[in-house]
């Protein structure tokens, strides 16, 4: 049977020197597990558009480190992830592995596939949880996609879900786990070649923690993990603490949609506690979850609000368990930006009213001062990552992301829109390509508003 809390010997304060080295050690951990993902995948939207993503997780689920990651796929969820797992399976032990893609147990949505790996050590103590994950081209949906915007429920939605479902035991595959993925889903030999990406990420991240609590003792680490968090937290409470006191709440809308003829009104409202060293944001009073895939997961509602806050203050800032202390977001069961109920679909749940809940909760904080918040941005692709590459249909200069594999994603996007290429001279731009779009229909894109109180 697997401990998940050992009593350590008491152990002096490490200096800053220590924390500072140990951090680094503990960052090219997670670096390793995703140059494996992005080097094994087999999938364009692993190799290419990098949609992968690795962490880790203290044992008492508390979210310690990642990669240079997709914020969206592990700033907040994974340690809920990590929860469910030790809720679902109390007895732990080296050689498991778990597939978790579930999002009413703290996942993204389905499309984001996880394998955990509980680090056990030769004690058989659970130390941490190593997490990789990347979202796959096919999981079984009952349309030749990884998204179903238009699917009334998870039953039309088709998706395979797995709330932290053994696939690995004595470091052996669960066949017949296997052998369900295999006949579900569409590339069988593709997904086989990105679970052993993500796996074998997860047993890298595995045999380097152990090999690091060797080397410096499981009490050091131990010691780390409490002051690195409080360290973390100490921070972001003096970034708070510079910040005017306030409450502002923003508004914006979803193009209508399938389920949504309207369209979906949404908003944010933001209050910053400088004496205390506290932000909330209160994504409450938003609309009941809806009969498509736009749903948010608890996680990504949670992050996207977090987002806007962490791009408010210094980058020195830990993202960790922290800094997280500093943070609440508000969220209702029932809601389309908040915590899903079963069979409710969250296909979606990583674009279209994410970028819309992070956009807004930025729009919102930049209400009560100058130089924190932003303004309004537009899906997937923001201006910092764009180029001018000629002109739309109106003569006006558009922003591109050029040799993007999710712009195939995007093209037919919401609202009738239409989007596609146009050969531009070199003149125009840093490339070839243009992107043009043509509307057919007068919906307009986003209805902005914004309140302040002080």
């Amino acid at each position: 049977m697997v401990l998940t809390e050992e009593p350590t010997e008491e152990l002096g304060t490490l200096d800053p020197v220590q924390l500072a080295v140990i951090s680094e050690r503990f960052r090219g951990i997670v670096k390793q597990m995703a140059n494996s993902v992005f080097r094994q995948g087999q999938a364009g939207v692993i190799n290419t558009a990098h949609d992968l993503s690795c962490c880790l997780i203290t044992a008492d689920s508390e979210f310690l480190v990642m990669a240079d990651s997709l914020p969206i796929h592990v700033m907040r969820g994974t340690d809920w992830q990590a929860a469910s797992l030790k809720e679902f399976h109390p007895i732990l032990r080296a050689g498991d592995a778990f597939f978790h893609n579930s999002p009413y147990h703290g996942n993204t949505h389905p499309g984001d596939w996880g394998v955990l790996v509980p680090i056990v050590d030769d004690t058989g103590v659970h130390r941490l949880t190593a997490i990789a994950k990347a979202h796959l081209s096919d999981i079984g949906n009952s349309i030749p996609a990884a998204y179903h915007p238009w699917a009334r429920d998870v039953y039309e939605e088709g998706a395979l879900i797995f709330p932290a479902v053994k696939v690995q035991q004595d470091y052996e595959d669960v066949a017949d786990i296997i052998r369900m993925c295999m006949i579900r889903i569409r590339k069988p030999e593709q997904f086989y070649g990105d679970y052993l990406a993500l796996l074998g990420a997860a047993r890298i991240a595995e045999r380097r923690v152990l090999e690091l609590g060797r080397e410096l003792g499981w009490a050091t680490l131990h010691q780390y993990t409490r002051q690195w968090f409080d360290y973390s937290e100490q921070m972001m409470r003096a970034a708070i603490a510079k910040m005017p006191a306030g409450r502002a709440s923003a508004y914006t809308a979803h193009d209508p949609w399938s389920g949504a003829p309207d369209g979906v009104p949404l908003q944010a409202i933001v209050e910053i506690k400088p004496d205390e060293g506290r932000i909330e944001v209160d994504l409450t009073h938003n609309p009941d979850s809806l009969p498509n895939g736009l749903n948010l997961s608890r996680s990504t509602a949670t992050t996207q609000a977090e987002i806007a806050i962490f791009n408010s203050v210094s980058h020195e800032i830990p993202t960790n368990a922290g800094s997280f202390r500093c943070l609440e977001v508000k969220l209702r069961e029932n809601c389309c930006v908040g915590i899903p109920r079963h069979p409710h679909s969250c296909s979606l749940a990583t674009t279209n009213l994410g970028n819309r809940i992070g956009s807004t909760t930025g729009r919102a904080m930049a209400e009560l001062a100058d130089g924190i918040g932003h303004g309004e941005v537009g899906a997937i692709f923001s201006p910092a990552v764009g180029i001018i590459s000629g002109t739309d249909l109106q003569g006006r200069s558009v922003l591109h992301q050029p040799d993007h594999p999710q712009l195939r994603r995007w093209s037919r996007p919401a609202g009738g829109r239409r989007l596609g290429h146009r050969r531009r001279s070199r003149r125009d731009g840093h490339g070839p390509h243009g992107l043009h779009r043509e509307r057919r229909d007068p919906v307009p894109l986003l209805h902005l508003r914004t309140e302040h109180a002080a």
